[in-house]
């Protein structure tokens, strides 16, 4: 049986307004440029520079109702464009540059050889056959972005009859790659780290130290990876001063020959920051970045068009079509403006507390004066949602007078002390990563000495809480820090 009944319910729901609002503070200071220029390209009724804003309650969507039929004319006698007409634009708005028509103008252009092509270039030199060409050129498009060809000799030999045509067997690979292995960076065409290392070994000068060097790769690799140092002075019976300077031959190689290739054509990202911390006679002083704060304004010329209409006394049904997109785009305009406006506001308010919760911090640069702070303390102080404080956080850099930092980073849990004190995860970090620092390599501090290390500092802290805190600062295990 259906049955239909009332029922009361409370609930909250975001405006498109505020989602795009939302959006506009998560937006770190390069993407909110462009998404400056995103919105100005799409609504002609914003401009840059200063004037006098547009006030959207001159005119009201009320007033498009107040015409009856009666009062409408027909649309074939009235000039629409009049209304949207761009004569009054003035010419060096519609002009790409400021140059002559004489002026001869070049325009530069980059273009970089890819890490391929310049291996295909390196091929030119060789004087091979057709058939070994064609090898040689597939086995160049199976190198990777570092350096390594990870796939068998005879799945190649396969994929060549399969996808190019080209019928040949092993042997012929097997002589080609040695071609690849002769062109730079050199270690480039290895299959795996053990022949890259060796390939860059076998194309130094040989000497005494190199050729220890050779053997412990070939024949003792898995020891080396270990650091097994004791059975490698056991098996060479070298002194310790000899295994030392071979090893370093090891370590100045590139595991990864193709990410050292200056050609390759990769997008460096550039920090900009959102923020500045300056200390100025001892007191801490924020300032936000100035492209974070455009002068905008409403287009004058689509106000006066909304002013012509208000006074205009034939008023048609394409009149008032045009006049409604005109209002929607001023009242865009002015929503952005004032978006903008609430942007700058939330972020410096938000920066602002977080620097002086941790003013100690900004004041000497000492990490270990980091406080316990949480996304809740920050939004307490401000009054605004954890969203928003998470939102300004997570994409936003500020510039300090001891380097540019993510904002995010100056939030940590709290752990307590021997004193029963609330201190940083990032202070307890900080700690460890110098305790670390300090231990004889030779002889490196497992997790759990480690421990007690920081328990006599006063931070008792569980060992895994210590291998947790390690592979957070990226550091490896006891074994692998070991220098011989």
């Amino acid at each position: 049986m259906l049955k239909q009944f009332l029922n009361l319910k409370l609930s909250q729901k975001l405006s498109p307004q505020q989602i795009q609002l939302m959006k506009l503070i998560q937006l770190p200071t390069q993407a909110f440029e462009q998404r400056l220029l995103e919105e100005m390209n799409e609504n002609p009724a914003l401009e840059a520079g200063q004037e006098d804003e547009y006030e959207a309650d001159e005119f009201t969507n009320e007033e498009y109702d107040d015409y009856a039929e009666s009062d409408r004319i027909e649309a074939d006698d009235i000039n629409i464009d009049e209304y949207l007409s761009d004569d009054d634009t003035p010419d060096y708005k519609t002009q790409v540059n400021n140059y002559s028509e004489d002026e001869e103008r070049e325009t530069p252009f980059a273009s970089p050889i890819s890490f391929h092509q310049d291996l295909i270039n390196q091929l030119n030199t060789f004087i091979l056959n057709d058939e070994e060409r064609e090898i040689a050129e597939f086995l160049v498009g199976s190198i990777d972005d570092m350096g390594y060809i990870r796939r068998s000799i005879p799945d190649i030999v396969d994929d060549m009859a399969f996808t190019q045509g080209i019928y040949t067997d092993e042997a012929m690979v097997e002589k080609m790659l040695h071609v690849i292995h002769e062109l730079e960076p050199s270690g480039v065409g290895a299959r795996d780290l053990q022949e890259c290392l060796l390939l860059q070994l076998k194309h130094k000068t040989p000497t005494e130290y190199v050729d220890l060097a050779i053997d412990i790769i070939e024949n003792q690799f898995d020891a080396f990876t270990k650091k097994h140092y004791d059975k490698l002075l056991q098996k060479y019976s070298v002194s310790n001063e000899q295994l030392k300077k071979a090893i370093h031959e090891i370590e100045r190689l590139n595991p990864k020959p193709g990410g050292s290739f200056t050609g390759n054509n990769k997008i460096t990202e550039n920090v900009v920051p959102d923020f500045a911390i300056r200390i100025v006679d001892g007191e801490l002083e924020l300032t936000l970045n100035g492209r974070n704060a455009p002068s905008l304004h409403v287009s004058k010329d689509y106000q006066e068009m909304m002013q012509t209409y208000k006074e205009s006394r034939d008023k048609s049904t394409a009149q008032k079509d045009a006049v409604q997109f005109i209002k929607q785009k001023l009242d865009s305009a002015k929503w952005f403006i004032d978006a903008i406006r609430q942007r700058q506001e939330t972020l410096f308010v938000t920066m602002n507390a977080i620097m002086h919760y941790q003013e100690e911090f900004f004041l000497d640069g000492d990490e270990t004066k980091l406080k316990p702070m949480i996304l809740k303390d920050i939004a307490d102080m401000v009054g605004l949602d954890i969203s928003t404080i998470s939102r300004v956080a997570n994409s936003k850099y500020v510039e300090t007078p001891y380097g540019t930092k993510l904002i995010k980073e100056f939030f940590s849990e709290a752990m307590k002390n021997d004193q029963g004190e609330d201190v940083s995860t990032l202070e307890i970090k900080k700690i460890l990563k110098n305790t670390i620092e300090e231990e004889d390599k030779r002889k490196p501090l497992p997790d759990d000495q480690l421990a007690e290390i920081l328990k006599e500092k006063g931070y008792p802290i569980a060992r895994r809480t210590i291998a947790k805190y390690r592979e957070q600062l990226d550091i490896p295990v006891a074994r692998m820090r070991k220098k011989i």
